[in-house]
């Protein structure tokens, strides 16, 4: 059984701005070619989590403007779709994830999108903190929801149980509730 972190609980207060990993041009963290930050430290400590390690918010190394300049120069590539954020909860960390994303969007405007990872759901983000609606606000698409080994499944697209969603930041946004990433597609496509 997960933990029950508080949508209003700050990132400042947990966060140390560590990341655990930084993986480049990758093709699983989701749609296209993808550069994927991983930030340290979780306090949902989902049972079956994959990457148990970035619980602790003192894992991997410091997020550095040497790794932000690499990063960007990387997203800079053509063929790359975006950035994906992952965890370790991105939204314990907004402080290195909003500056990532802020100058991301300087840049590259919605030409990039942002993909993220979370524990919370949606609408909990939505009653949340300040930065956690700041960060929302950024994203194209949030994989939200705590994972469940008991709904595992793991042949679902971009997730690892049934109860997690796929959802279209702006489409939800706009309509004041989660809108399926796919259905968001769709309508743009028709």
């Amino acid at each position: 059984m997960s933990r029950d972190p508080q949508p209003d609980w700050l990132a400042e207060r947990f966060s140390q701005g560590h990341v655990a990993d930084y993986k480049p041009f990758v093709f699983v963290d989701g749609e296209g070619v993808r550069c994927s930050l991983y930030v340290s430290g979780c306090l949902f400590a989902c049972e079956g989590c994959f990457n148990e390690a970035t619980w602790s918010f003192r894992y991997g190394s410091p997020y550095t403007d040497e790794l932000e300049e690499r990063i960007l120069a990387d997203l800079a590539h053509e063929s790359v779709q975006g950035l994906s954020l992952l965890g370790g909860e991105p939204f314990l960390n907004t402080g290195v994830c909003l500056r990532l994303v802020r100058r991301l969007r300087a840049q590259h405007g919605r030409g990039k999108d942002v993909w993220c990872w979370t524990g919370y759901t949606f609408e909990e983000l939505r009653a949340g903190s300040g930065d956690k609606q700041e960060l929302l606000a950024e994203l194209d698409v949030l994989v939200d929801g705590r994972f469940e080994i008991a709904h595992r499944d793991l042949t679902l697209p971009f997730r690892g149980s049934t109860n997690q969603r796929v959802l279209s930041v702006r489409a939800s946004l706009a309509a004041g509730r989660a809108v399926p990433w796919t259905a968001a597609r769709e309508a743009r496509s028709a």
